[in-house]
């Protein structure tokens, strides 16, 4: 996350009214509720993920043991489990 000084974006009242609170720390104000993206939605990732489960999933239908399965994929026995044992 890229800080932003704040004199350089808000009006000097504003600051002096936030300095009454905080000064000389880093406030972090979140995003408005209809501009939230949920985890992923931007990056993709969240998208890479389950295409990977549904690899997964496949594989393992077509009789790959969860051992060898962790050893493609580069993850846990237990991680590949609960990749397979969720709807």
């Amino acid at each position: 996350m890229k800080y932003i000084n704040a004199n350089v974006i808000l009006p000097e009242k504003l600051i002096e009214e936030i300095q009454k609170y905080i000064q000389g720390k880093y406030i972090y104000i979140p995003i408005k509720k209809e501009n939230y993206k949920s985890w992923g939605a931007i990056s993709g990732i969240k998208q890479e993920y389950k295409n990977r489960n549904k690899k997964i999933k496949n594989d393992y239908k077509q009789g790959i043991s969860i051992e060898n399965l962790a050893q493609k994929y580069y993850l846990s026995v237990d991680t590949i489990r609960k990749i397979l044992y969720t709807k």
